[in-house]
Protein backbone atom coordinates (compact mmCIF):
# COMPACT_ATOMS: atom_id res chain seq x y z
CA UNK A 1 0.00 0.00 0.00
CA UNK A 2 1.12 3.59 -0.81
CA UNK A 3 1.10 6.68 0.47
CA UNK A 4 -1.01 8.74 -0.50
CA UNK A 5 -0.91 12.61 0.37
CA UNK A 6 -3.95 14.95 0.70
CA UNK A 7 -3.98 18.49 1.38
CA UNK A 8 -7.20 20.19 3.02
CA UNK A 9 -8.50 22.91 1.44
CA UNK A 10 -7.71 26.57 2.86
CA UNK A 11 -5.56 24.80 6.12
CA UNK A 12 -2.28 23.96 6.60
CA UNK A 13 -2.84 20.53 7.38
CA UNK A 14 -1.73 17.61 5.10
CA UNK A 15 -2.73 14.18 5.15
CA UNK A 16 -0.54 11.31 5.06
CA UNK A 17 -2.23 7.59 4.50
CA UNK A 18 0.24 5.21 5.50
CA UNK A 19 0.08 1.24 5.44
CA UNK A 20 1.36 1.03 9.58
CA UNK A 21 2.04 -2.57 11.60
CA UNK A 22 1.06 -2.09 15.36
CA UNK A 23 2.40 -5.01 17.74
CA UNK A 24 0.87 -5.52 21.12
CA UNK A 25 2.80 -7.33 23.27
CA UNK A 26 1.92 -9.63 26.25
CA UNK A 27 4.96 -10.21 27.54
CA UNK A 28 5.95 -7.85 30.42
CA UNK A 29 8.92 -8.90 31.80
CA UNK A 30 11.81 -6.22 31.26
CA UNK A 31 14.59 -8.01 30.19
CA UNK A 32 16.57 -5.26 28.27
CA UNK A 33 18.31 -3.58 31.22
CA UNK A 34 19.84 -1.05 29.32
CA UNK A 35 16.69 0.48 27.56
CA UNK A 36 14.96 0.47 31.11
CA UNK A 37 17.64 2.10 32.25
CA UNK A 38 16.71 4.97 29.38
CA UNK A 39 13.32 4.73 30.53
CA UNK A 40 13.86 5.49 34.35
CA UNK A 41 16.61 8.64 33.11
CA UNK A 42 13.65 10.30 31.04
CA UNK A 43 11.35 10.00 33.90
CA UNK A 44 13.86 11.60 36.23
CA UNK A 45 14.90 14.29 33.33
CA UNK A 46 11.37 15.52 32.21
CA UNK A 47 11.00 19.58 32.72
CA UNK A 48 8.48 22.02 31.93
CA UNK A 49 9.47 24.67 29.19
CA UNK A 50 7.03 27.58 30.80
CA UNK A 51 8.56 26.78 34.27
CA UNK A 52 12.41 26.35 32.67
CA UNK A 53 12.66 29.17 30.50
CA UNK A 54 12.74 33.16 30.71
CA UNK A 55 9.87 33.93 28.43
CA UNK A 56 10.50 37.14 29.44
CA UNK A 57 14.08 37.67 28.13
CA UNK A 58 14.10 39.81 25.38
CA UNK A 59 15.03 39.27 21.49
CA UNK A 60 16.14 41.35 19.02
CA UNK A 61 16.71 39.09 15.90
CA UNK A 62 17.86 41.92 13.82
CA UNK A 63 21.13 42.32 16.55
CA UNK A 64 21.68 39.00 15.71
CA UNK A 65 21.01 35.62 17.87
CA UNK A 66 24.05 33.90 17.28
CA UNK A 67 27.44 34.82 15.67
CA UNK A 68 27.67 36.37 11.96
CA UNK A 69 29.84 34.11 11.11
CA UNK A 70 27.05 31.49 10.87
CA UNK A 71 25.81 32.44 7.83
CA UNK A 72 27.06 31.10 5.04
CA UNK A 73 27.58 34.50 3.20
CA UNK A 74 29.44 36.35 5.98
CA UNK A 75 32.88 37.71 4.93
CA UNK A 76 32.10 37.37 1.16
CA UNK A 77 32.13 39.60 -1.46
CA UNK A 78 27.81 39.53 -1.54
CA UNK A 79 28.25 39.92 2.49
CA UNK A 80 30.59 43.50 1.51
CA UNK A 81 27.81 44.87 -0.38
CA UNK A 82 24.71 44.88 1.99
CA UNK A 83 23.50 47.72 3.77
CA UNK A 84 23.36 47.77 7.77
CA UNK A 85 19.47 47.12 7.20
CA UNK A 86 20.03 44.50 5.14
CA UNK A 87 22.61 42.80 7.11
CA UNK A 88 19.88 43.43 10.37
CA UNK A 89 17.28 41.45 7.96
CA UNK A 90 19.51 38.80 6.81
CA UNK A 91 20.13 37.67 10.95
CA UNK A 92 16.61 37.44 11.50
CA UNK A 93 15.66 35.46 8.56
CA UNK A 94 18.55 33.37 8.44
CA UNK A 95 17.68 32.35 12.22
CA UNK A 96 13.95 32.15 11.69
CA UNK A 97 14.82 29.60 8.96
CA UNK A 98 17.38 27.35 10.81
CA UNK A 99 14.67 27.68 13.88
CA UNK A 100 11.43 26.96 11.39
CA UNK A 101 13.30 23.72 10.21
CA UNK A 102 13.89 22.66 14.05
CA UNK A 103 9.85 23.49 14.40
CA UNK A 104 9.09 21.23 11.52
CA UNK A 105 11.71 18.38 12.28
CA UNK A 106 10.25 18.27 16.01
CA UNK A 107 7.10 17.58 14.56
CA UNK A 108 8.33 14.79 12.24
CA UNK A 109 9.96 13.34 15.14
CA UNK A 110 6.58 13.64 17.23
CA UNK A 111 4.37 11.50 14.49
CA UNK A 112 7.49 8.79 14.01
CA UNK A 113 7.91 8.33 17.29
CA UNK A 114 4.12 7.76 18.03
CA UNK A 115 4.42 5.18 15.14
CA UNK A 116 7.26 3.85 16.50
CA UNK A 117 5.13 3.11 20.14
CA UNK A 118 2.65 1.22 17.96
CA UNK A 119 5.06 -0.93 15.50
CA UNK A 120 8.11 -1.69 18.07
CA UNK A 121 7.54 -5.07 19.33
CA UNK A 122 9.52 -4.89 22.61
CA UNK A 123 7.61 -3.80 25.79
CA UNK A 124 10.69 -1.70 27.18
CA UNK A 125 10.78 0.11 23.27
CA UNK A 126 7.34 1.32 23.67
CA UNK A 127 7.61 2.18 27.33
CA UNK A 128 10.78 4.59 26.56
CA UNK A 129 9.15 5.49 23.07
CA UNK A 130 6.12 6.97 25.42
CA UNK A 131 8.84 8.92 26.95
CA UNK A 132 10.13 10.47 23.87
CA UNK A 133 6.59 11.52 22.11
CA UNK A 134 6.39 13.68 25.34
CA UNK A 135 9.81 14.83 24.61
CA UNK A 136 9.14 15.33 21.20
CA UNK A 137 5.33 17.65 22.15
CA UNK A 138 7.81 19.50 24.64
CA UNK A 139 10.33 20.29 21.86
CA UNK A 140 7.37 21.62 19.31
CA UNK A 141 6.49 23.98 21.95
CA UNK A 142 9.39 25.69 22.53
CA UNK A 143 10.23 25.93 19.07
CA UNK A 144 6.80 27.10 17.76
CA UNK A 145 6.73 29.57 21.07
CA UNK A 146 10.09 30.87 20.27
CA UNK A 147 9.38 31.44 16.35
CA UNK A 148 5.89 32.86 16.87
CA UNK A 149 6.34 35.20 20.02
CA UNK A 150 9.86 36.46 19.27
CA UNK A 151 10.38 36.03 15.98
CA UNK A 152 7.20 37.08 13.86
CA UNK A 153 7.14 35.04 11.08
CA UNK A 154 7.94 31.47 9.72
CA UNK A 155 9.20 29.69 6.99
CA UNK A 156 8.33 26.37 5.64
CA UNK A 157 9.26 22.98 5.61
CA UNK A 158 12.72 22.95 3.41
CA UNK A 159 11.91 20.38 0.54
CA UNK A 160 15.00 18.41 1.29
CA UNK A 161 14.11 17.68 5.30
CA UNK A 162 10.38 17.00 3.91
CA UNK A 163 11.50 14.31 1.78
CA UNK A 164 13.34 12.25 4.89
CA UNK A 165 10.07 12.92 6.81
CA UNK A 166 7.83 11.34 4.96
CA UNK A 167 10.32 8.39 3.95
CA UNK A 168 10.58 7.76 7.43
CA UNK A 169 6.51 8.23 8.07
CA UNK A 170 5.37 6.45 5.42
CA UNK A 171 7.71 2.92 5.34
CA UNK A 172 5.51 0.42 7.81
CA UNK A 173 8.39 -1.25 9.04
CA UNK A 174 9.44 0.02 12.89
CA UNK A 175 12.70 -0.28 11.96
CA UNK A 176 13.49 2.24 9.12
CA UNK A 177 11.52 4.42 10.98
CA UNK A 178 14.43 3.90 13.88
CA UNK A 179 16.90 4.26 11.36
CA UNK A 180 15.83 7.25 10.13
CA UNK A 181 14.62 9.19 13.24
CA UNK A 182 17.08 7.87 16.01
CA UNK A 183 20.37 7.62 14.12
CA UNK A 184 19.83 10.68 11.12
CA UNK A 185 17.62 13.04 11.76
CA UNK A 186 18.37 12.50 16.13
CA UNK A 187 22.17 13.13 15.04
CA UNK A 188 21.29 15.92 12.91
CA UNK A 189 19.30 17.45 15.89
CA UNK A 190 22.04 17.15 17.80
CA UNK A 191 24.78 18.47 15.51
CA UNK A 192 22.79 21.86 14.83
CA UNK A 193 21.76 21.85 18.29
CA UNK A 194 25.45 21.59 19.89
CA UNK A 195 26.44 24.96 16.99
CA UNK A 196 23.84 27.03 18.56
CA UNK A 197 24.00 25.78 22.55
CA UNK A 198 27.89 26.79 21.92
CA UNK A 199 27.49 29.93 19.76
CA UNK A 200 24.06 31.55 21.34
CA UNK A 201 24.44 35.30 22.34
CA UNK A 202 20.76 34.90 23.19
CA UNK A 203 20.61 33.78 26.67
CA UNK A 204 16.73 32.60 25.92
CA UNK A 205 18.25 30.98 22.97
CA UNK A 206 21.09 28.95 24.76
CA UNK A 207 19.15 28.12 27.54
CA UNK A 208 16.67 26.70 24.79
CA UNK A 209 18.23 24.68 22.95
CA UNK A 210 20.50 23.16 25.95
CA UNK A 211 17.51 22.03 27.19
CA UNK A 212 16.40 20.22 24.26
CA UNK A 213 19.74 18.59 23.41
CA UNK A 214 18.91 17.08 27.09
CA UNK A 215 16.97 14.82 25.71
CA UNK A 216 17.83 14.35 22.20
CA UNK A 217 20.96 12.26 23.38
CA UNK A 218 18.72 10.45 24.99
CA UNK A 219 16.83 9.60 21.55
CA UNK A 220 19.66 8.61 19.75
CA UNK A 221 20.74 6.20 22.37
CA UNK A 222 17.22 4.77 21.76
CA UNK A 223 17.69 4.04 18.22
CA UNK A 224 21.39 2.38 18.75
CA UNK A 225 20.01 0.32 22.01
CA UNK A 226 17.13 -0.84 19.70
CA UNK A 227 18.71 -1.57 16.71
CA UNK A 228 21.53 -3.14 17.69
CA UNK A 229 19.81 -5.75 18.71
CA UNK A 230 17.93 -6.17 15.69
CA UNK A 231 20.57 -5.74 12.81
CA UNK A 232 22.76 -8.23 14.57
CA UNK A 233 20.35 -11.17 12.54
CA UNK A 234 18.92 -9.27 9.50
CA UNK A 235 19.66 -11.52 6.51
CA UNK A 236 22.71 -10.22 3.53
CA UNK A 237 19.49 -8.35 1.60
CA UNK A 238 17.46 -6.69 4.20
CA UNK A 239 20.79 -5.32 5.98
CA UNK A 240 21.98 -3.89 2.29
CA UNK A 241 18.52 -2.26 1.64
CA UNK A 242 18.88 -0.38 5.20
CA UNK A 243 22.41 0.55 4.29
CA UNK A 244 20.71 1.93 1.13
CA UNK A 245 18.07 3.95 3.35
CA UNK A 246 21.04 5.30 5.57
CA UNK A 247 23.06 6.46 2.59
CA UNK A 248 20.28 8.41 0.96
CA UNK A 249 18.71 9.92 4.20
CA UNK A 250 22.79 10.96 4.83
CA UNK A 251 22.89 12.59 1.37
CA UNK A 252 19.13 13.82 1.70
CA UNK A 253 21.02 15.88 5.14
CA UNK A 254 23.87 17.06 3.80
CA UNK A 255 21.92 18.74 0.87
CA UNK A 256 19.28 20.47 2.76
CA UNK A 257 21.59 23.06 4.49
CA UNK A 258 21.75 25.04 1.53
CA UNK A 259 19.08 27.33 3.04
CA UNK A 260 17.49 28.56 -0.59
CA UNK A 261 14.59 29.73 1.10
CA UNK A 262 16.59 32.67 2.59
CA UNK A 263 18.53 34.10 -0.14
CA UNK A 264 15.47 34.25 -1.68
CA UNK A 265 13.97 36.04 0.53
CA UNK A 266 16.59 38.80 0.50
CA UNK A 267 16.06 39.00 -3.37
CA UNK A 268 19.77 37.46 -3.45
CA UNK A 269 21.51 35.06 -6.14
CA UNK A 270 20.52 31.58 -4.60
CA UNK A 271 23.24 30.05 -6.50
CA UNK A 272 25.33 32.50 -5.65
CA UNK A 273 25.39 32.01 -2.12
CA UNK A 274 24.95 28.42 -2.01
CA UNK A 275 28.08 28.05 -3.26
CA UNK A 276 30.20 30.22 -0.71
CA UNK A 277 27.49 28.64 1.89
CA UNK A 278 29.21 25.32 0.69
CA UNK A 279 32.63 26.19 1.41
CA UNK A 280 32.31 28.45 4.74
CA UNK A 281 33.73 27.36 7.75
CA UNK A 282 30.75 27.11 9.36
CA UNK A 283 29.03 24.39 7.17
CA UNK A 284 32.67 22.46 7.45
CA UNK A 285 32.23 22.87 11.03
CA UNK A 286 28.60 21.85 11.03
CA UNK A 287 29.38 18.56 8.92
CA UNK A 288 31.66 17.50 11.12
CA UNK A 289 29.72 17.59 13.95
CA UNK A 290 26.62 15.77 12.19
CA UNK A 291 28.35 13.17 10.36
CA UNK A 292 31.03 12.17 13.43
CA UNK A 293 27.89 11.74 15.62
CA UNK A 294 26.10 9.33 12.63
CA UNK A 295 28.60 7.41 11.17
CA UNK A 296 29.97 5.67 14.51
CA UNK A 297 26.50 4.95 15.56
CA UNK A 298 25.97 2.92 11.75
CA UNK A 299 29.00 1.52 12.08
CA UNK A 300 28.12 0.02 15.66
CA UNK A 301 24.88 -0.95 13.66
CA UNK A 302 26.86 -3.05 11.06
CA UNK A 303 25.25 -0.89 8.44
CA UNK A 304 28.81 -0.26 7.11
CA UNK A 305 29.82 -2.70 4.63
CA UNK A 306 32.62 -1.92 1.90
CA UNK A 307 30.04 -0.57 -0.15
CA UNK A 308 28.84 1.47 2.39
CA UNK A 309 32.09 2.58 2.77
CA UNK A 310 32.83 3.52 -0.42
CA UNK A 311 29.94 5.70 -0.52
CA UNK A 312 30.64 7.29 2.35
CA UNK A 313 34.23 7.96 1.19
CA UNK A 314 32.42 9.43 -1.98
CA UNK A 315 30.84 12.08 0.88
CA UNK A 316 33.94 12.71 2.46
CA UNK A 317 32.49 11.40 5.77
CA UNK A 318 34.45 7.88 5.76
CA UNK A 319 37.10 9.55 8.33
CA UNK A 320 33.94 9.21 11.06
CA UNK A 321 34.59 5.85 11.46
CA UNK A 322 37.90 5.80 12.92
CA UNK A 323 38.30 8.91 14.92
CA UNK A 324 35.42 8.82 16.92
CA UNK A 325 32.91 6.44 18.64
CA UNK A 326 29.40 5.88 19.37
CA UNK A 327 28.22 7.99 22.45
CA UNK A 328 26.61 4.80 23.51
CA UNK A 329 29.85 2.64 23.57
CA UNK A 330 31.60 5.88 25.18
CA UNK A 331 28.57 5.64 28.51
CA UNK A 332 28.51 1.72 28.41
CA UNK A 333 32.65 1.68 28.54
CA UNK A 334 32.48 4.63 31.34
CA UNK A 335 29.83 2.35 33.36
CA UNK A 336 31.98 -0.93 33.20
CA UNK A 337 35.12 0.89 34.41
CA UNK A 338 32.97 2.15 37.09
CA UNK A 339 31.96 -0.72 38.40
CA UNK A 340 35.26 -2.46 37.92
CA UNK A 341 36.44 0.58 40.39
CA UNK A 342 38.71 2.32 37.44
CA UNK A 343 38.93 5.82 37.10
CA UNK A 344 37.01 7.43 34.10
CA UNK A 345 38.77 7.80 31.14
CA UNK A 346 40.70 10.58 30.11
CA UNK A 347 38.31 13.52 28.54
CA UNK A 348 35.16 11.92 29.86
Amino acid sequence: MNAITKLHPATPIEELRVPQHLHYNWEYDATRSQLMRLYENAKRDQWNATQRLDWSVDVDPGKGLVPDFGIGIYCTPIWARLSKAQIEKLRHEAITWQLCQFLHGEQGALLATAQIVDSVPWYEAKQYGATQVMDEARHVEVYRRFVQEKLGHEYPVNSELKKLLDLILTDSRWDMKFLGMQIIVEGLALAAFGTIRDTATNPLLRDLTAAVMEDEARHVAFGVLSLREYCRDLPEKDRLEREDFVYEACVLMRDRISNREVWEAMGLDPEECIAFSDRSEMARQFRYRLFSKIVPNVKSLGLLSPKQRERFEALGILEFETNTTSDVDQELEEERRVREGQSPAIGA
